[in-house]
């Protein structure tokens, strides 16, 4: 019998259990491949800094490609004046990236997966540009929900539209990541349960849908990651660049 595709997702505690309060803070298998993530991030831009004086190393030509893809993504979607918070978009597209790919290893955990991850991320994206919107436009960031040209009979209609839509952009920034990774894991799983379950003869079908999907999840988890930093940009550059 094929395992439970949903059983990859779960969350289990490593070492002891520890609370504070009501609040369990224990580490768990997702803390593990966080730290896992940002290690390797770490590891890969610090060997990519690295001088060679010949030719430059794989890690190093990986390292400048992703600074440029960043920089160039910042500057197309939000623009010059975005480049002070350049740091914090790269460093949240590379640790989202390497969340998703460590994730396509077998008997790892896809961090991603899980709304709560997701979520506190884009509620903290969510935070932040509305802060730099205040800091930079004071009151005047409130325009933001009054769209220009607007019939006055109209006005409190878009009004309240634009603040919905505002404020579902945490929820729907999380939930595109985590379904994306979740549907995708959970469709290779199923897949991979049948050529278990119909062995070698019947295998072959499912095995080939299988590697298919592989590929197509490595894709869905760079794409996911861009998608997630891409939004990051649009909405800080609407905190930046009043439109309205």
């Amino acid at each position: 019998m094929a395992a439970n595709p949903m059983t990859q997702f779960e969350v289990y505690r490593i070492g002891p259990e520890i609370k504070i309060g009501a609040f369990d803070i224990s580490f768990t298998n997702a803390s593990l491949f966080m730290v896992v993530s940002s290690i390797a991030i770490l590891i890969v831009f610090n060997l990519g800094s690295k001088k060679n004086l010949m030719l430059p190393s794989k890690m190093q030509l990986l390292a400048e490609l992703s600074y440029t893809f960043v920089s160039k993504m910042i500057s197309d979607t939000a623009g010059s004046k975005a480049k002070p918070y350049f740091s914090f978009i790269f460093s949240l597209f590379m640790f989202v990236l390497f969340c998703n790919m460590f994730g396509m290893i077998p008997y790892t955990f896809t961090v991603t997966s899980h709304i709560i991850v997701t979520f506190v991320l884009a509620a903290f994206i969510f935070i932040g540009v509305t802060i730099v919107g205040f800091i930079k436009h004071g009151i005047g960031y409130l325009k933001l929900f009054v769209p220009s040209g607007v019939p006055i009979v109209l006005l409190p209609l878009i009004v309240v539209i634009e603040i919905i839509s505002y404020l579902s952009r945490p929820v729907s920034l999380s939930v595109r990541l985590f379904a994306n990774m979740m549907a995708g894991h959970t469709m290779m799983k199923v897949f991979g349960g049948f050529v278990i379950s119909l062995g070698i003869v019947g295998g072959w079908l499912p095995l080939s849908f299988s590697v298919a999907l592989t590929g197509l999840e490595i894709l869905v988890a760079f794409l996911q990651a861009y998608v997630f930093a891409i939004l990051t940009c649009i909405y800080l550059n609407d905190a930046l660049n009043l439109h309205h």
